[in-house]
């Protein structure tokens, strides 16, 4: 990937034109340099034909002082002591109001992510997701399916690949406990601590500050160098404010919680203030604050499944920030995009499971074959994997007898549609996570291997 074409100084744009159109050009420029439809970065713009006659130059000179007046400081600063900004362009309000429907309340949620059993089962799956695409993002090389059995079966990584997907899949698990906590310095270590154990040439490095005798950089296979981060000596002090940032005790004007996440995650990319694996750490803080500030929904999406789709988009909007005067609108903009997308694949895979829920109870002979009593139970199993059923609470449910409810749910034992375990004196009846492949199964004619328990 090629560093991007760093734009024009402003303020010396400012005295060029000035200089060769004059003052009162420059009260017209912002009326002759409309804004595009996206938010387009120099690199992009001077490739296209400039409007009412300007040059590229006094069409980027009007695009920032159209900008300009909205952009709101942070505080984090880059190596200059310059601060990055950022500005609420369109699409950004837009975005937010879209995640904060879908992602921050119960209104509008998928049905299926409200039922506790289908929620634990997604869970697992969103963190399994996020552990190994984030680990890819960094250089994991491991196919998915072997990433997968290690982490559903807990044994132990062979290499240093599953050990990295493994310690992201631990990390997530643990954003999930301390997510009421406050960000300091000492929790961010910890993640990193557990993100990069037995992972680093130095195990003595994981959740510890690169030292003033490691010098460090952001750099591809051939040596170029697209980034390089603050001096060692001041990480501590940028912690704390980074810290003091993402508790929302700075700046004092609002900021939206998603959009403090973002920044969080830009953050310590851009401080680098480890070793290695700081990117899987800014990933991480992304999650510990979105769930921090209530978006619940979060914990089911992937950020990094989105990333490796298109990872050079991700580091170039690290990069547009950096050289254009540290604007963040870039970055911010390519995160939220990135968000909806991967909430948009839990709603199309919640969708689709629920789809073929109905389908199976729709066209399904074995279910067919079963009396109505038993075809509710089936129909709420299969959406409730691993719930419990007794005979009382089946006998009341349809207002039957002892032994008309018992023989339902011991026929439904003997087809393998539940299981049947004993707990004292009584019998439980349990959905099996395999249903529908059971049902599939019965109907395709194939005997079933599983047996009850």
């Amino acid at each position: 990937m090629r560093i991007p074409r760093t734009p024009p100084k402003t303020a010396e744009l400012l005295n060029d034109v000035a200089r060769d159109k004059g003052a009162e050009f420059l009260l017209e420029i912002e009326r002759l340099a409309p804004e595009p439809k996206k938010y387009l970065h120099w690199d992009k713009l001077r490739h296209l034909a400039p409007p009412n006659g300007l040059t590229h130059r006094e069409w980027w000179l009007g695009l920032k002082m159209r900008r300009f007046p909205s952009f709101r400081a942070i505080p984090l600063c880059d190596k200059e002591q310059r601060p990055f900004s950022f500005t609420l362009h369109d699409p950004i309000p837009e975005y937010l109001h879209d995640i904060d429907l879908r992602g921050g309340g119960s209104i509008g949620a998928p049905d299926p992510l409200t039922n506790p059993d289908f929620k634990n089962r997604y869970l697992l799956r969103s963190l399994i997701e996020e552990a190994i695409t984030s680990s890819q993002l960094e250089g994991a090389a491991t196919t998915r399916l072997v990433a997968k059995e290690m982490l559903r079966v807990g044994r132990p990584p062979r290499n240093l690949h599953e050990q990295m997907i493994l310690n992201n899949f631990l990390t997530m698990q643990e954003i999930g406990k301390i997510r009421e906590q406050p960000l300091s310095p000492e929790l961010v270590c910890h993640l990193h601590r557990i993100v990069t154990t037995d992972t680093l040439d130095d195990p003595a490095d994981a959740g510890r500050l690169r030292s003033r005798e490691r010098s460090i950089a952001v750099e591809d296979d051939y040596g170029n160098v697209f980034h390089r981060p603050p001096p060692a000596g001041e990480l501590p002090a940028r912690l704390e404010a980074m810290s003091e940032f993402a508790n929302a005790k700075s700046p004092e004007p609002f900021v939206h919680p998603v959009v403090r996440s973002i920044v969080l995650h830009f953050w310590l990319g851009y401080d680098h203030p480890f070793v290695d694996g700081n990117g899987r750490t800014a990933r991480a803080l992304f999650y510990w604050s979105m769930l921090h500030y209530g978006y619940w929904f979060c914990e089911f999406i992937s950020i990094s499944e989105i990333i490796r789709k298109a990872p050079s988009k991700y580091e170039r909007a690290f990069l547009y920030t950096e050289t254009d005067e540290n604007d963040l609108t870039y970055f911010l903009i390519h995160q939220l995009e990135t968000i909806r997308r991967a909430m948009d694949t839990v709603y199309k895979y919640v969708e689709h499971k629920t789809k073929e829920i109905r389908d199976l109870e729709r066209r399904s002979v074995a279910i067919a074959s079963l009396n109505h009593r038993q075809q509710a139970i089936i129909s709420h199993a299969l959406r409730h994997p691993h719930h419990c059923y007794s005979i009382e609470s089946h006998r009341k449910s349809h207002g039957v007898v002892y032994q008309t409810a018992r023989v339902d749910l011991l026929n439904l034992v003997e087809r393998k549609f539940l299981e049947s375990t004993k707990v004292g004196r009584e019998y439980e009846f349990v959905s099996p996570a395999d249903l529908g492949d059971r049902l599939k199964m019965r109907d395709a004619g194939a005997p079933s291997s599983v047996g009850l328990r």
